[in-house]
C-alpha cells in the first residue's frame, strides 16, 4: 500500500455523505494492504480524520483509507483509475 495519502476531491467527499444519509448498508471496493483488492459491507458511520490520512469508518468496525476506495456502492472513487489501470493489465505476456 502507498504510505503517502493524497488528499480527496469535494466532490468525492459529497458521494460519502450521500451515501450515509441513505442509511443502507454500502459496499465498498477498495485496495487494502499490498494493494489487495478488498471489500467492506456496512453502514457508513462516519469520516475520520488520522495521522496517516482520512478513513472512512463503517458500523461493522472497518476503516477504509478514503484514497483508496475504488467504487462506493458501484460510484467510481478516487482509486477507481488505478484498478482500470491495473485491471487491464495483460496477464498473459511473458
Amino acid at each position: 500500500m502507498k504510505n503517502e495519502y493524497l488528499p480527496v476531491g469535494y466532490d468525492f467527499l459529497e458521494i460519502i455523505g450521500e451515501e450515509k444519509k441513505k442509511e443502507i448498508s454500502s459496499l465498498i471496493h477498495y485496495f487494502g494492504g499490498n494493494n489487495e483488492l478488498e471489500d467492506s459491507k456496512g453502514e457508513i458511520k462516519e469520516i475520520l480524520s488520522e495521522k496517516d490520512g482520512d478513513f472512512l469508518a463503517m458500523n461493522t468496525g472497518d476503516k477504509v483509507r478514503l484514497d483508496r476506495i475504488i467504487t462506493i456502492n458501484g460510484k467510481p472513487g478516487p482509486a477507481f483509475g488505478e484498478y482500470d489501470s491495473y485491471a487491464n493489465d495483460c496477464m498473459d505476456c511473458t
